[in-house]
């Protein structure tokens, strides 16, 4: 019986610690990941973050507070960038939502090191901060990668919930043209929950576009 009650407590303890640590950035494959926020203009129905607290070997990524963009930077060159193919701004949020702060922390990233750069969005920084945004990336920036999920309007509001509703979708659209002008590499991305036909119309929409179509399984 007392076995029972250390072990309880045991987990307790280790459950508490892992909830302290606050996960910046963490590893995946050959990339690095950068978490900075919890904010999310969409409440997609395939968001990982619906089915966990963490990726692959990260401790949990949900914030107690917002680093700053010292705590970010500090975090980022604890690791040996060198090791690492990109380093890549995707967390349990949305990273644009903080985008005057990534701004700053790329900026003086660039004196410590040339690693490539790429950010997965979800396309309405636009409408989070209603001003044109793209160039504000320019020249920090490699790739951007945007999630589409749906060829229309009423399909992306019925799968990703914006809370700017059915206006999400061109306000993306624009964005990815936009884009283009500053930014190396433009990727629009769809995750393979939604049927093959709408994959297909969403393949020829980003062709029209002119950017990178890309579709993702679940568990990427």
């Amino acid at each position: 019986m007392q076995t029972e009650y250390l072990i309880k407590d045991l987990r307790y303890v280790r459950n508490n610690e892992r909830r302290k640590i606050m996960t910046i950035t963490y590893p995946i494959d050959n990339n690095l990941y950068v978490n900075i926020t919890n904010k999310c203009s969409n409440r997609c129905k395939f968001c990982i973050r619906n089915f966990g607290d963490s990726m692959g070997t990260s401790n949990t990524l949900w914030l107690e507070k917002e680093p700053t963009s010292e705590e970010i930077l500090d975090d980022i060159l604890k690791n040996d960038l060198n090791r690492y193919s990109e380093l890549v701004f995707c967390g349990y949020g949305e990273p644009l939502e903080r985008l005057e702060t990534v701004v700053e922390v790329l900026n003086n990233l660039k004196k410590h090191s040339q690693i490539s750069v790429r950010i997965n969005t979800n396309g309405q920084a636009d409408l989070i901060y209603d001003r044109p945004t793209a160039k504000e990336l320019k020249g920090l920036v490699d790739i951007i990668s945007i999630s589409l999920n749906a060829p229309d309007a009423q399909s992306y509001d019925k799968m990703c919930h914006s809370n700017f509703g059915e206006a999400a979708f061109d306000a993306i659209l624009k964005y990815a043209s936009d884009c283009k002008n500053y930014i190396p590499e433009v990727i629009m991305t769809v995750v393979d929950v939604i049927d093959t036909h709408q994959i297909e119309l969403c393949r020829e929409l980003t062709k029209k576009l002119g950017v990178t179509f890309r579709v993702r399984h679940m568990t990427d």
